[in-house]
């Protein structure tokens, strides 16, 4: 029969279990919520889709301009038109994809844009105010 000891190290992220002389290690990730799956070269399925589309915009743009310019700019160009969409692939602010992220810029700062304004209420002072000592010590100085 083989007998498992299970030991977790304190302060690490993986398990460690011993099966007669050989040690077993699981890798846990420490925030599981980040948790991705990779398809393809250890890229998640979205990066991958974008990067795909970045290759076809990429192609698409020196087919598409190669009798128009010279080979040396269109190589600058094709790069320069896939880097958005490669960018998207790989891209999360506060947790939002680059999608998401776009959308939250373009409602708050074009279709709904309003200007935070900050009044500061100093309670303090007014409780001190409202005691007639204190006024008169304020309207003395």
């Amino acid at each position: 029969m083989l007998a498992w000891n299970k030991k977790k190290c304190k302060g690490h992220s993986k398990n460690t279990e011993k099966l007669e002389g050989f040690i077993i290690e699981v890798k846990i990730n420490k925030e599981i919520q980040r948790y991705q799956e990779s398809i393809l070269f250890g890229l998640s399925l979205r990066q991958m889709v974008f990067a795909l589309l970045a290759i076809g915009v990429a192609v698409g743009a020196y087919f598409g301009l190669k009798p128009l310019i010279g080979a040396a700019e269109v190589g600058w160009v094709c790069m320069l038109a896939a880097f958005p969409f490669a960018m998207c692939g790989f891209f999360t602010y506060n947790g939002m994809p680059a999608e998401r992220f776009l959308l939250a810029v373009i409602r708050s700062e074009i279709l709904c844009p309003r200007t935070l304004s900050y009044h500061p209420q100093n309670l303090y002072a007014e409780v001190l105010l409202d005691s007639n000592s204190m006024r008169e010590v304020l309207t003395l100085d």
